[in-house]
């Protein structure tokens, strides 16, 4: 009756056909709810594509193997191996021990109680999975969830090394233990106003030594046996056959645990030497393989490894999502901290896109709603109208914000500025409950399916790429074994060291115009950062509630450098605070640098260069081809054009990985100038203690800026730039100098007795023609699907 329907509406009968494969369900599949049908059905679409792109990289991967197996017993005895074939073991080796696709990290970053593990638990269809706590901490580190290829669910615990603990030890005695110069007597911790740095250090060491361990040395916690079991691995794994069993023997491990709480179980005492989580789920539809949910909880943390575990962790995801709720959301110090963050991620990292996901908006009191609002000609006729109504106002409001504080930081073509979503309004709770809002309008469903159309996107590139370089090793190692294929006359191997020299010099000119683009900005950010130094030192050093708890929480700055991170208060850095000014006068000329955007967006931009570069050799390996006698779509030519664009592609993982370290370079160098004077400033004690540690640090700022701290700044990154572009002219030579000699080789009859591989390309040339056809079944698919979901009848609103 529905493949009926279908025929009388006009659909062909490609259409109908994979319509009539979905309906090749069991019967009692078919008889489930309709927010479950809609639940499992949505997905399928993409799901079938992933399959079939998994399918083609497993076979890909088969073939490899395959023809690397038959030319290893054909060479394995010969002592002379031509360069060729080595070249080609070693590629055919590269390409099967390629790792397939890398993660796709998303970020959920937000402050306390904003509603991060709840939004996951959601979204993995398990209400009560990590622990949740409404206003209070809650998460107390990096937990990352993920799905595979296991029955089980299963959780590894990892915990900061021995040297990594001792280390912050040290860090927190010293932060407590103090002698007054009043009489030169230890008053001990009593006596003082108990600042935030300080609870938090007393809390740590009394959850893992027992109580009475904040009044302890240094060395007498180091003989001390830590409360908790400690494996030898530093990792504790844990295994469940069902969500619910594992999250309660997770909970007491991500679970910040309260002052008042009993605190005597192992895995409660263990909490401050845990540095991160890593969940695994069975395999899941909703949270398909090669997608990773990261629990970014606070600001950072006072550990160093998991502060630096905390910011690495941001600098990876390629998404983050601040997390805020409704009552936050309109802005306030926090947020704008964590959206600042984001962009900085954008800039050093892996990130290329941000959205807000606004959460709880469930939460709306319909008469203040009404009173303080004038809803126009429309009334409000219930609670679901009034927040659908805030949502798009929401919507509309940050949004504005968001795209015009991207566009004074962001290059005009980033793919953040091009995102169709800046702003998301979500309620966890009302997903399950929908007493007032749909499943839909909750907008659960539409982040899955920002995911999955995420990871299908970067499956079918990385999938493509593979299986058409993959394609080009067996093209030249099939034609080496085929006499019609092989140059008519020799190459001259030292004209075309000469192209390519001279095509490096063009490319290393085009870097050092590009590079130079960042000189005048940083020029005029070190003039501002020089006028405005004290201002800002000035704003981050005194409170308006005066010192009162402020000075343990100054010690602890001096004693990391300038940086405090706390899980509860904004994070202090006092070295990216008085050179914020550079940043905000080179920010738009890094991005453009390193554009993510359309090619030519930027003309200095650095990678249409390299790709430049690229036609340029592929154009001159076109031409020698075609005078040697190579046929238009011989082997030889398009192996050779293929590698080159392998090889250059390369490039780009590399610039991603130095791009952070240029960027950290100016906060790096003002840090490291700094050291000394943070360091004399921790050692002071007595009376007057915060007084005296800020005029320690001012005048040591006052020294280094007079030397020249924000100029040694500057020359700094320009020398990071520098090795970027001598690094980048190194792996092309080396790299294209392989290639060339490759292409100069002859058919002299030194691949003879190589062996036979034709069934091998023949199998490859079939995977390499179906990427056309994956991408259309796809599309098929995904227009089935669409219609389908319209036709199926939605929950009605309440």
């Amino acid at each position: 009756m529905k493949k009926q329907k279908l025929r009388r509406r006009g659909y062909s009968s490609q259409f109908h056909a994979a319509a009539a494969d979905l309906f090749k369900e069991p019967m009692r599949k078919r008889r489930r709810s309709d927010r479950e049908l809609r639940f499992q059905a949505f997905p399928s679409a993409e799901q079938s594509a992933l399959k079939e792109y998994e399918k083609l990289e497993s076979r890909t991967r088969r073939v490899l193997s395959n023809t690397y197996q038959k030319l290893i017993q054909s060479v394995f005895l010969d002592d002379s191996i031509p360069s060729g074939v080595k070249y080609l073991i070693n590629r055919l080796l590269a390409m099967i021990e390629k790792p397939t696709l890398e993660p796709i990290y998303i970020g959920f970053f937000g402050s306390t109680g904003a509603g991060k593990s709840s939004l996951i638990n959601a979204l993995i269809q398990q209400a009560m999975f990590l622990p949740v706590s409404g206003e209070s901490i809650c998460t107390s580190c990096v937990v990352q969830v993920s799905s595979g290829c296991s029955e089980q669910y299963e959780a590894k615990i990892h915990l900061l090394s021995d040297q990594e603990w001792k280390e912050e030890l040290k860090n927190l005695t010293k932060l407590l233990h103090r002698t007054e110069e009043a009489g030169g007597e230890d008053v001990g911790v009593e006596m003082w106003d108990r600042g935030e740095a300080m609870e938090e250090a007393i809390w740590k060491l009394q959850m893992v030594y027992g109580t009475g361990a904040e009044r302890k040395s240094y060395e007498d916690l180091l003989r001390a046996k830590p409360k908790g079991k400690i494996p030898n691995s530093r990792i504790i794994t844990l295994k469940a056959e069902e969500a619910g069993e594992l999250s309660v023997k997770l909970d007491p491990y991500i679970r910040t645990q309260t002052r008042d709480g009993d605190g005597e179980s192992g895995e409660t005492r263990i909490w401050p030497l845990i540095k991160h989580v890593e969940v695994t789920l069975p395999k899941s539809a909703l949270i398909p393989e090669g997608v990773v949910l990261v629990d970014i909880p606070g600001t950072g943390d006072f550990n160093s490894k998991r502060d630096e575990m905390w910011k690495k962790t941001i600098d990876k995801c390629s998404v983050i999502w601040v997390i805020s709720d409704v009552e936050r959301a309109s802005g306030g110090r926090a947020h704008e901290d964590l959206v600042n963050e984001s962009i900085k991620a954008c800039q050093r990292g892996f990130c290329m896109d941000i959205a807000l996901v606004v959460t709880k908006t469930d939460k709306l009191n319909l008469p203040e709603y009404l009173r303080e609002r004038k809803v126009g000609t429309r009334a409000i006729q219930n609670q679901r109208e009034a927040v659908l109504q805030r949502n798009e106002t929401i919507k509309l409001q940050r949004s504005r914000i968001l795209k015009e504080k991207f566009k004074r930081k962001l290059p005009a073509d980033s793919k953040v500025l091009e995102a169709s979503d800046l702003v998301y309004t979500v309620s966890a709770h009302e997903y399950w409950q929908q007493a007032h809002l749909t499943e839909e309008e909750t907008e659960i469903p539409k982040l899955r399916e920002y995911i999955r159309k995420r990871l299908l996107d970067k499956k079918r590139k990385v999938v493509t790429k593979y299986v058409t370089e993959a394609f080009g090793l067996l093209l030249l190692t099939a034609s080496f074994n085929s006499a019609e294929n092989l140059p008519n006359e020799h190459l001259h191997l030292s004209s075309l060291r000469r192209f390519v020299e001279e095509k490096t010099a063009l490319l290393e000119r085009a870097m050092e115009q590009c590079f130079a683009l960042v000189e005048r900005p940083l020029q005029e950010g070190v003039l501002v950062a020089r006028a405005s130094y004290r201002r800002l030192l000035g704003a981050c050093l005194v409170r308006s509630r005066g010192n009162q708890g402020f000075h343990q929480t100054l010690k602890a700055v001096c004693l990391k450098n300038g940086i405090y991170a706390s899980r509860t208060l904004a994070r202090i850095n006092l070295n990216e605070a008085i050179a914020q000014p550079i940043y905000d006068q080179i920010d738009p000329v890094f991005g453009a640098i390193f554009s993510d955007g359309e090619p030519m967006a930027h003309v200095l931009a650095l990678m249409p260069h390299i790709e430049a570069f690229k036609q340029s050799l592929q154009e001159k390996m076109t031409e020698i081809g075609m005078r040697n006698g190579w046929k238009y779509d011989g082997y030889r030519k398009s192996f050779i054009i293929q590698e080159i664009s392998a090889i250059l592609g390369g490039l780009e993982g590399y610039i991603l990985r130095k791009k952070r370290k240029i960027y950290e370079s100016v906060t790096s160098s003002v840090q490291n100038d700094l050291k000394p004077c943070y360091e004399e400033a921790a050692q002071i004690t007595g009376k007057k203690a915060c007084e005296r540690m800020k005029d320690i640090i001012r005048r040591g700022v006052e020294r280094q800026v007079a030397e020249g701290m924000f100029e040694r700044a500057q020359e700094r990154m320009q020398h990071q730039f520098q090795l970027l572009k001598n690094g980048i002219t190194e792996k092309a030579k080396g790299s294209i100098a392989t290639l060339l000699a490759l292409a100069s080789s002859q058919g002299d009859g030194l691949y003879k007795e190589l062996a036979d591989v034709r069934s091998e390309y023949k199998e490859m040339e079939k995977l390499h023609r179906s990427l056309r056809e994956v991408a259309e079944n796809a599309q098929l698919r995904r227009g089935m699907q669409d219609f389908l979901l319209r036709m199926s009848p939605s929950k009605a609103a309440p």
